[in-house]
């Protein structure tokens, strides 16, 4: 599996866009359910990393990364 160490702002704006499109899509099944609950996981560390001082990174899996990639 691949990581990388990305700019925790990034990440997170990146999140909250790809949470606003999951909204917006009327499915309901747990697939749906199970990326929501992962890209609200990764908003939520990744803005406790941005608020950290001194740090501003956050590691991120390829797969995580995929799920938000077209919110960069």
């Amino acid at each position: 599996m691949s990581y990388a160490a990305i700019d925790a702002r990034r990440v997170a704006k990146a999140a909250k866009a790809a949470l606003s499109m999951l909204e917006t899509a009327h499915e309901q099944s747990e697939a749906h359910q199970r990326k929501t609950i992962m890209v609200e996981r990764i908003e939520a560390l990744a803005q406790a990393a941005a608020d950290t001082k001194d740090s501003n990174l956050i590691t991120l899996t390829s797969e995580e990364f995929w799920l938000i990639s077209k919110n960069w």
